[in-house]
């Protein structure tokens, strides 16, 4: 899974705890009528009472994006909007809200991850960028584990340490300290920033990989499992013809069903919900590397619905934006549900869940400024 969203910051007044969480104070949705309806839910009205409810305890599962194990997907959201006192100050973290069987999702089951509380020190220095990159079970316990990116200090000479880290799911959720991602020097190549992590099972084993850039257009395969330390089992050389950025192929990451994982590289990192062309790698038991040729990401069909953020048309300085945060399962019916984020300049942002069922009535929305609620 590839985590990537649009930055959004927000000025949210006080109000009751019920204005937060739509569905779970109305049974239903926000005054906003469907898609792209003009009411200004009440979610945007206050923060002071904000719910919260801790993380059910799971006890493990294979369903995808469960950091806690009960059978429920979890999201993930990057770019939380900030207060506006703190608007140039550090990175917000990284949100996630937890599954729910009855809504999809809950978001007074949340859970902010920042660099100050869960990030592993380069040294004696924590890093202020803490971004959500991807995700998977990588040590293969039933809880699903978090891959993100950071910004350890560098001086520019020579090769520079790796930026990305792990977050280990539990039965508590993502919890503690994360490790830093342990990529052999055999499995290095260049100078420039390991990054664009993606997920798979790419030798066809049954366990959980890793492909990140190197440079020069070559990639580190990294076999899984890994261990509580960040060291994957296996890693040989980097394999060329693949960059500068990776992404695993939608829906399936096995494109032609052979029992490989396959993985994209193109010049630019994949947007969720746009069309893009890149160019494929198929999995083989020595890793992906075999040529695929050309791949074309599809965008869904029809238009993108938006989470109902306006009360009335804004002007044109403050236009809102819907962008696609997650085409997955979150209900549990084995349909692809839509979780979209719209925000209005840098002021405030909703996401908005739309089952596959109801298309055109989300059947929950919050805003992202539940996580500045204390």
């Amino acid at each position: 899974m590839r985590i990537r969203s649009a930055r959004a910051t927000a000025t949210v007044a006080a109000g009751c705890a019920c204005a937060l969480l739509l569905t779970a104070c109305t049974g239903s949705p926000a005054s906003g009528p469907g898609k792209n309806g003009d009411a200004l839910p009440t979610a945007l009205s206050g923060l002071a009472g904000a719910e919260r409810h801790p993380v059910p305890r799971g006890g493990g599962s294979h369903t995808p994006d469960d950091f806690n194990g009960d059978g429920h997907r979890d999201l993930v959201l990057n770019n939380l909007v900030k207060p506006a006192a703190e608007r140039h100050g550090d990175d917000a973290g990284i949100g996630i809200v937890y599954g729910s069987a009855s809504r999809g999702l809950d978001p007074s089951v949340r859970q902010l991850l920042s660099a100050h509380a869960n990030a592993a020190k380069t040294g004696d220095t924590l890093p202020s960028a803490f971004d959500a990159e991807a995700s998977c079970d990588l040590d293969q316990d039933g809880f699903t584990d978090l891959i993100v990116a950071t910004d350890p200090p560098y001086n520019g000479i020579g090769r520079p340490p790796v930026p990305l880290q792990i977050l280990f799911g539990s039965p508590a959720g993502l919890t503690g300290k994360a490790v830093a991602l342990r990529i052999p020097d055999r499995a290095r190549f260049g100078n420039e920033w390991p990054d664009h992590p993606v997920c798979g099972d790419f030798d066809g084993d049954g366990k959980p990989d890793l492909a990140v850039t190197a440079s020069a257009g070559r990639i580190s395969f990294l076999r899984g499992p890994f261990t509580r330390d960040g060291r994957p089992h296996a890693a040989g050389g980097t394999i060329p013809g693949a960059g500068p950025a990776l992404s695993a192929p939608e829906p399936r990451a096995d494109t032609n069903g052979d029992g490989y994982d396959d993985l994209v590289y193109a010049a630019r990192p994949h947007e969720p919900g746009t069309a893009a062309k890149g160019t494929l790698l198929l999995g083989s038991p020595d890793g992906p590397g075999r040529p695929g040729g050309t791949y074309r990401f599809k965008a869904p069909a029809g238009d993108l619905p938006a989470a109902p953020l306006r009360r009335k048309t804004p002007p044109a300085a403050s236009a809102e934006t819907s962008l696609l945060v997650r085409y997955a399962d979150f209900d549990g019916d084995k349909k692809p549900d839509t979780v979209v984020r719209t925000h209005r300049g840098e002021t405030a942002d909703l996401i908005a869940l739309y089952p596959a069922a109801t298309p055109d009535r989300p059947l929950i929305t919050f805003t992202s400024a539940l996580f500045n609620a204390r």
